[in-house]
């Protein structure tokens, strides 16, 4: 019998590859949480240090995860690489805070794009109840689209990521004619007990979630030619063009509003544009960033339910979440259970600042729990002998544990920031273990009848 990495030809260039990753990283983050960057930085020094240290740790991720992926390359991601390396408890564990933080970042995203139309739509509203309204509704809409069928949210979303990438274009541009405002001189100065290093590790929170993604290049470890040398190279391409294309939209940010500024708004692109073109132009970014943001919604309402068609068919969870529909070819039992999770989120963590940091808790957890992954594939490969024609990150074992250690420091930092996100983060992992046994009695119970 074939493995499923005999069956793939390598064919990815070094610069296709090297698209892929930015593409993987560049999403609607940097839209909305360099504001929450300069809140905890309170230094423009700190700020833009925060994002120079995101890149270089993302980097070493997506090179530790590059490895994974070439030495277990397995489609279903994260959820393979657990399952195989991990007891199926702790496995389960970790994919069960997986499934909430993406529908809880689904969540974060959505209320982004409410935040810039909401004064639009509901101008007499306060902000939470028009937010929550709007948010509730596009994720209503995005069901039923991707309930028709996946060729229309294909088509959906192209329309959509082209307008997202004109919108950065446009920001950035934005720094080469709009000077920063005299009011620039009122930016307070740090508290008397300011802590450099406690501000530095609160940056963490909102930076890796807008670097998020890098992650995905372990799928790719078996479709490049000469992985050893292609996957590096390529990797570190396009870490280096996000980290150029975040620094300068950042540095725009700063330019044109001023960072006592940047601290204060939540719709960059809509204030940008308001600054270069007027109020006009303002609400009509206001309405293409809602609809650029709906891009990444859509996106997740299409792709999440893989992951719970791959554990279905692995009897992890209910055969049910297998199912799809002949004539649309759409999972609508798991598409139903992921819209079902983003909207339980959006009741219970209403503001986007709060499921950020619930977010970045999960994914702390099962980022790190996938690059050990690399120690135990690396020893039992020792036993098994080694692959041939893998790529092997330098520097091991001292980069993938630092990386380790960096998330390690994100967790503590959302501790620090939110304890009860942390505790409850903690209790919310613990409970896939009852979970999981819950669901193989009955699984084995309806296999029996």
């Amino acid at each position: 019998m074939s493995t499923s990495a005999e069956k793939i030809k390598p064919s990815l260039r070094t610069f296709d590859l090297t698209m892929i990753v930015v593409g993987l990283v560049i999403g609607m983050g940097i839209f909305r949480t360099p504001p929450e960057v300069a809140q905890k930085a309170q230094v423009p020094m700190i700020f833009f240090l925060a994002w120079i240290t995101g890149a270089v740790v993302s980097l070493i991720g997506a090179l530790t995860f590059a490895e994974i992926g070439s030495r277990y390359p397995a489609a279903g991601g994260f959820y393979k690489i657990f399952s195989h390396c991990y007891h199926p408890a702790f496995a389960f564990m970790v994919n069960w805070i997986t499934v909430i933080s993406n529908a809880a970042s689904t969540a974060g995203v959505a209320i982004m794009g409410a935040e810039y139309i909401a004064p639009l739509l509901f101008p007499d509203w306060s902000r939470d109840t028009a937010v929550a309204t709007i948010t509730i509704t596009a994720v209503a809409i995005l069901y039923a689209v991707n309930m028709l069928g996946i060729r229309i949210s294909a088509r959906l979303l192209n329309v959509l990521m082209i307008i997202k990438l004109s919108m950065l274009l446009l920001l950035i541009l934005a720094m080469f004619f709009v000077k920063a405002p005299s009011a620039e001189t009122a930016l307070a100065p740090p508290a008397a007990d300011f802590d450099v290093w406690k501000a530095f590790a609160l940056c963490f929170i909102p930076v890796f979630f807008t670097y998020g993604g890098y992650q995905q290049t372990m799928n790719f470890g078996s479709d490049v030619p000469h992985a050893s040398r292609t996957l590096p190279r390529a990797i570190s391409y396009g870490i280096i063009i996000v980290l150029c294309v975040y620094l300068m939209a950042n540095l725009s940010y700063v330019n044109v509003l001023g960072f006592a500024q940047l601290q204060q708004t939540t719709t960059l692109a809509a204030d940008i544009t308001g600054l270069m073109f007027g109020s006009v132009a303002a609400k009509l970014v206001s309405v293409i960033m809602f609809f650029s943001v709906m891009a990444y919604v859509n996106v997740s309402v299409l792709s999440n339910p893989r992951v719970y068609f791959a554990m279905a068919q692995d009897r992890v969870l209910p055969k049910i979440f297998s199912r799809v529909n002949p004539r649309t070819q759409v999972q609508e039992y798991a598409v139903t259970l992921f819209c079902l999770f983003i909207i339980l989120t959006l009741f219970f963590m209403s503001s986007f600042q709060r499921i950020l940091e619930y977010v970045m808790f999960f994914d702390s957890i099962s980022l790190v729990t996938a690059a050990a992954a690399i120690f135990i594939l690396r020893y039992r490969s020792k036993k098994e002998g080694e692959p041939q024609g893998i790529f092997k990150i330098r520097g091991y074992p001292y980069l993938p544990a630092f990386y380790i250690l960096v998330y390690m420091a994100v967790n503590a930092s959302v501790l620090i920031a939110n304890p009860a996100a942390a505790q409850w983060g903690f209790l919310l992992f613990l409970s896939g273990l009852p979970l999981f046994y819950l669901l193989r009695f009955m699984i084995g119970s309806s296999s029996k009848t």
